[in-house]
This record gives C-alpha cells, structure tokens and sequence, in this order.
C-alpha cells in the first residue's frame, strides 16, 4: 500500500471543503491524461453489468475494493446494507437496475465489524437509527439459538453479519421486481458478500440465486 493511502486511511484531518474540489480537479487531469475520451464515454450513458447493495460505511467503497471503474457498477448503500421490503427507496433502485439497466447480477454486500450490526446486538438506545436496526434484531431473533450460543462477542457478530447478508439475498428474491425478470427468462442472479476491513478481501458466502425454486410456496410469485 502506498504511503499516500495510509496517510488518507489513518489520518484524516487533511480533508478540507477546498481540498475536495483540489481533489476533483486532480481526479479530472489524471482521467484526461490515461484516457482523453474518458468523460466522453461517460456521458453516453451507463450500461453496469452488477447492482452493489452495501454499507454506507466509507471504508468499504465498491469500485475501489473491487478494482472496477466508474460506469461498471450501480450502487445502492445504506446503514448496515439491510434489504427489506418496506424500503421504496431501495425497491427504486432495484427496480430500475433490473428493469431499465438489466444488470447481471445484485449482489448484497456487508463487512465485519459492521457499526450498525454491533449495534443491533446491544440493548442501547443510539436514536433514530433504533427504528432502523429494527431489521437486523429480527435478523438475530430468527438465529437466536445459533447466535447466542456463539460465547465470543467479536465472533457473534460477524456471524450476525452474514446472516444479515442472507436474510439480505433471501428478501430481493422475494420481490415481484426479480421474480418477474426471473419469469420473463432474464440472465439474473443474487448473491451474499461479505468485506474483512482488516484485509480488505472478500467472502463469498455462496448463497447465489438464479430462481425462486429455492423460496416457500408462500412467497413464491406465479
């Protein structure tokens, strides 16, 4: 890792309101100088082959953790990547990957360690994000049994991580939005990640879906 990046990562107190600016000025040369039609090509319009569900957590940026470039991947973050189906601002997105993008893949991407999820396992009130976590304690009551008898907190957690990561995956496939591009024979899949902030790699929990076989005949769209 260079020296400039370990700074960024351990020091921030030279981001400035100004610097940001500097920032995209110099963000703007380096672009133009590896490749003059870079904003060009941009502006023609977008065609990402993958939906990122994630933490709004800045230390886990999509593009940069999976070596991509601007354009190649649709994201959507929020606290502690929960996917349910009360979020329209989610189902917005969703909606308009599958639908109008057609990406290839959704993919639910959570980290260990993840604030949020720490969170929904203690009983403190931390304010209006309580109505939030909501999600992820009916996450752990549904794995009660497995999670309570996990002794090491640390561990606990991410555990409950990536059950939240499933129960993520579980939820977009129980949505008309993938089922429909399901029935109509749409190339779709869904998968479960999880980041190690610690190592920077990444975990597939192997949880991928491809059809609504795999759901209850109760949730289960005709």
């Amino acid at each position: 890792m260079c020296a400039h990046l370990t700074k960024q990562i351990h020091d921030t107190s030279h981001i400035t309101y100004e610097g940001l600016l500097e920032g995209n000025k110099t963000f703007v040369q380096e672009a133009l100088a590896e490749d003059p039609e870079f904003f060009t090509k941009l502006a023609n319009g977008q065609k990402p082959p993958v939906l990122w569900i994630g933490c709004a957590d800045s230390r886990v940026p999509a593009n940069q953790i999976t070596n991509t470039n601007p354009g190649e991947i649709f994201v959507h973050r929020n606290i502690a990547n929960v996917v349910v189906h009360t979020d329209m601002n989610m189902l917005s997105v969703l909606d308009y990957a599958v639908n109008v993008l057609q990406v290839k893949h959704v993919i639910v991407v959570g980290h260990y360690g993840c604030g949020g999820v720490l969170a929904a396992m203690s009983n403190k009130q931390v304010g209006l994000i309580d109505n939030w976590l909501r999600h992820i304690k009916d996450v752990y009551r549904f794995h009660a049994k497995e999670l309570d008898g996990i002794e090491d907190e640390a561990k606990r957690g991410d555990r409950l991580v990536e059950l939240n990561v499933i129960d993520g995956v579980e939820n977009l496939c129980k949505t008309s939005i993938v089922q429909n591009a399901w029935k109509n024979g749409q190339e779709l899949s869904i998968h479960g990640w999880v980041y190690a902030l610690n190592s920077g790699e990444i975990t597939d929990l192997q949880v991928s879906c491809k059809s609504n076989e795999h759901l209850t005949q109760v949730f289960r769209f005709e």
